[in-house]
């Protein structure tokens, strides 16, 4: 015996906007206002129907589950007055049109921040599902009523069929408020984007949903993503903040973003933020602030790895194992001797391949090409173009190993006027 199924349906919420409900009588209940769902789930589940009372005229809820769909009504079946309640919310449900509709939302698929025009949702087994945002032109029309005629004119004179633009609800990432990016953050989709895409969404937002997303963002994928962002927005986000959640998200940048970055803001809080901050790494952004931004000293970073030259292979990767998470650079290996001069460098490369009991100063190349810590800018990209280094190392007139600059800090700093 065949199994009978309800089929699946899709329906669009401007589609159940307005629509008369009643009960299984065929007596008027009320229209829909607007659907409640928990949009902490994957495929958000619609809960309740927000409607106005044909017979008081007043706002209730009723659950979705009492609801059939017959024809363009909606009947409720065995209704109790019990069924209708006041419209109070349940913890994580928010009402769907006054949300998400005419609102800004993340496209975290196309890294691009849309305007929700309408919403579909796929009915199925009496569940509807929220299951795509509506993104185009076609919805806004659909929304007014006007998708036929507008349809018709397009199609006669232009030949040009009008289709839904629409993205599935899990690239959606909605940034309205900041409790609704709490409410998603288990899933928070923001965090699995790129920090230079995500770093250009936050620049598009207005200031108000702006701080709100990067409030929802984890202490590491906001320092990476600030590390990508116009340096006036870092102050305005960076400012927003307590002084705690400020310095915890600074110690996770690479040290020369992070001395840039207390550069720009107020004496006053760039002084409180660096009290919070730990002290090694307060006392490393220190340093490069001492330096101008555009000379070697303001460029380096000092979390690099050094060793003496009787170190052995196997004791170096023993170091490098525990201590690389909080190293800006392990791609090259700085030699140096016990007044911390400059005696050579390697690649990690000649480190894997060597024999364990091999001395770091038996690998090392004494070539050293090094920079002074108050050399320019411009010199120092001549000398990267030059040799073809990942980063150069810096030194004091003393040739005392200060720090490394790595090719991107520099890159930064000099790509404006590349097109000069």
């Amino acid at each position: 015996m065949a199994v009978n199924q309800e089929p699946q349906v899709f329906l669009f919420l401007s589609e159940l906007l307005g629509r008369k409900i009643v009960d299984s009588e065929g007596r008027p209940v009320g229209r829909v206002l607007d659907l409640a769902g928990n949009l902490g789930e994957t495929y958000p589940p619609v809960t309740e129907v927000l409607l106005r009372s044909a017979a008081s005229g007043k706002i209730a809820l009723l659950p979705w589950r009492h609801l059939s769909m017959v024809g363009d009504a909606l009947v409720a079946q065995s209704l109790q007055p019990e069924d209708l309640r006041e419209p109070a919310l349940r913890p994580g449900e928010l009402f769907l049109k006054e949300t998400l509709l005419d609102k800004q939302v993340v496209d975290t698929d196309g890294a691009k921040i849309r305007r929700v025009n309408d919403l579909q949702f796929l009915k199925t087994l009496k569940i509807l599902y929220l299951v795509h945002v509506d993104v185009g032109f076609h919805g806004l029309l659909r929304r007014v009523g006007l998708v036929r005629p507008t349809g018709f004119v397009l199609r006669t004179l232009f030949d040009y069929q009008m289709t839904d633009q629409l993205i599935s609800w899990k690239f959606v990432q909605p940034v309205s408020s900041p409790d609704l990016l709490r409410l998603t953050v288990a899933q928070n989709r923001l965090s699995h984007m790129h920090p230079a895409d995500l770093a250009d969404i936050i620049e598009e937002l207005d200031i108000h949903n702006r701080s709100a997303v990067f409030r929802s963002l984890d202490v590491e994928t906001a320092a990476e993503t600030l590390e990508e962002t116009d340096p006036k927005i870092q102050v305005s986000l960076i400012e927003g903040l307590e002084l705690a959640n400020a310095s915890d998200i600074i110690e996770e940048m690479s040290l020369p973003e992070a001395a840039d970055l207390l550069g720009d803001l107020p004496k006053d809080k760039a002084e409180g933020i660096l009290k919070e901050m730990e002290r090694d790494v307060a006392e490393d952004v220190k340093e490069l602030l001492a330096h101008p931004e555009e000379v070697a000293g303001g460029l380096m970073t000092t979390s690099v790895l050094s060793f003496a030259p009787a170190k052995t292979v196997q004791e170096a990767m023993a170091t490098i194992r525990r201590e690389a998470e909080d190293a800006d650079l392990i791609y090259y290996l700085y030699v140096v001797d016990a007044e911390e001069r400059l005696l050579g460098v390697l690649s990690l490369r000649d480190l894997i391949v060597a024999a364990p009991e091999t001395t770091l100063a038996e690998l090392m190349d004494t070539r050293i090409v090094a920079v002074n810590i108050e050399e320019k800018k411009n010199r120092i990209a001549e000398d990267f173009a030059k040799y073809g280094i990942l980063a150069m190392p810096v030194v004091d007139d003393d040739n005392r190993f200060k720090g490394v600059i790595l090719f991107k800090n520099l890159l930064e700093l000099v790509a404006p006027q590349l097109g000069r």
